[in-house]
């Protein structure tokens, strides 16, 4: 107790914390900026029109798979050729 009455009288805050500077992961980045191409952002309307017919229906046994597949295919492509690239 004395050391914490000793902390406040000296000004330290109690409980403040250190502000973290936030981790920005490389792989996710270069994810996002794959995202942008013309294939990828072709390949998610596919995704999100499906999405969309799927979930405006009560009874469907259609479900988005090929869709959501070839969206991750053509991200995965582009990133591994970005990626690999480099390490060439």
């Amino acid at each position: 107790m004395v050391f914490e009455e000793k902390r406040i009288m000296n000004g330290e805050p109690e409980d403040e914390e250190e502000e973290e500077e936030e981790m920005v992961d490389p792989l996710e980045t270069l994810r996002q900026k794959c995202e942008e191409t013309e294939h990828c952002v072709h390949t998610r309307e596919r995704l999100e029109l499906c999405e969309t017919r799927v979930g405006s229906r009560s009874q469907t046994a259609e479900d988005c798979t090929e869709e959501l597949f070839d969206f991750l295919h053509a991200r995965d492509h582009c990133v591994s050729d970005k990626l690999f690239h480099s390490v060439k």
